[in-house]
């Protein structure tokens, strides 16, 4: 999939903001965060947030939240506002320096995809060289496994001054595997020619490809939490079901225990992705739905809805299952 050179002035606008909150504070940052949310959410145009924790095993403790519109002038209008600049002047003392943000306009959603957010501060006059030096690296790209394309977004006069390349893998290790390579190691090192500097960001949800709600539903992915706990309520029946009926007859027919439990998992994950996930998506919409579940009582009520049918569950499996 080639470069997408966008001029940003139609489609959709987004902004990703990185932020090193200073250690032992974090409790305070979320809190910070979710009124933030909750301010957002009155502007013209807003879509959705997305709130992704440090990266496991990295240092820096850099929380990245991202931002969506339904374009550039509401995008513009949020960035500029007073409401936001007394937001971040509250929580100056929470960040070891001020945050770093890039903006994209236009461009292809990524949900269900590991994404990598790389702003170049590139060198004046030398646009052309790094746009045909970032064409070299989407060739080199589509060579690694579980690369799924990259898109080029050029500054937004008043908004983004630098340049920013967001490319996408199917997993995390992936996307590991292409920014720890050898060959991109090198393609940088040429690159210094054309730009003085870059920063990356990295974007991933576990099961984002399970929660999706229609073309231009606009209402972004819900929080990891709230991931795991629909995916709970729809595993946990699948996997006792199977176990009840499927294992039953493996068992029966002397098939192997490695080949069973690797048979088991496709039945699970292909009942989950097509049949259940959807069902649990449209019935707890009201919840899962960042556009939608925009006050406390709604988060709470659905979190106890969810954990009330587990509980359901747990007990209508423990009189069915053979003692």
């Amino acid at each position: 999939m080639g470069t997408r050179a966008n001029g940003g002035v139609a489609g959709t606008a987004t902004v990703v903001t990185s932020q090193k909150v200073r250690a032992g504070r974090d409790d305070e940052y979320k809190r910070w965060q979710e009124k933030t949310n909750r301010v957002v959410r009155d502007f013209e145009g807003f879509q959705g947030t997305e709130l992704y924790p440090p990266v496991s095993g990295e240092g820096g403790n850099e929380w990245v939240v991202v931002f969506r519109f339904s374009g550039v002038e509401q995008l513009s209008a949020w960035l500029g506002s007073n409401a936001r600049r007394q937001l971040l002047d509250e929580a100056s003392p929470l960040f070891e320096e001020t945050p770093s943000q890039e903006v994209l306009t236009g461009g292809t959603p990524a949900e269900d995809v590991y994404t990598a957010v790389i702003s170049h501060d590139v060198l004046p006059g030398r646009e052309k060289d790094f746009i045909r030096w970032q064409d070299r690296i989407i060739k080199a790209q589509e060579k690694f496994p579980g690369f799924m394309g990259s898109e080029l977004f050029r500054p937004i006069h008043g908004v983004q001054d630098h340049f920013v390349v967001a490319f996408r893998f199917d997993t995390r290790e992936h996307l590991e595997g292409w920014l720890d390579s050898e060959v991109r190691e090198r393609l940088l090192a040429e690159g210094t020619d054309y730009f003085r500097s870059y920063e990356v960001r990295k974007i991933g949800s576990a099961f984002g490809g399970w929660f999706r709600f229609g073309e231009g539903a606009g209402a972004g992915i819900p929080p990891n939490w709230k991931q795991a706990m629909s995916v709970v309520l729809a595993l946990y029946p699948t996997v006792m079901i199977l176990n009840l009926t499927v294992g039953q007859w493996f068992n029966d027919l002397g098939i192997a225990g490695h080949i069973a439990l690797f048979i088991g998992n496709v039945l699970s994950v292909s009942i989950l992705t097509w049949v259940l996930m959807p069902l649990v998506n449209r019935a707890f919409a009201f919840w899962l739905l960042p556009s939608r579940a925009r006050t406390v009582r709604t988060h709470v009520v659905g979190a106890v809805i969810v954990a009330m049918c587990c509980v359901v569950l747990v007990l209508l499996f423990g009189l069915a299952t053979p003692r």
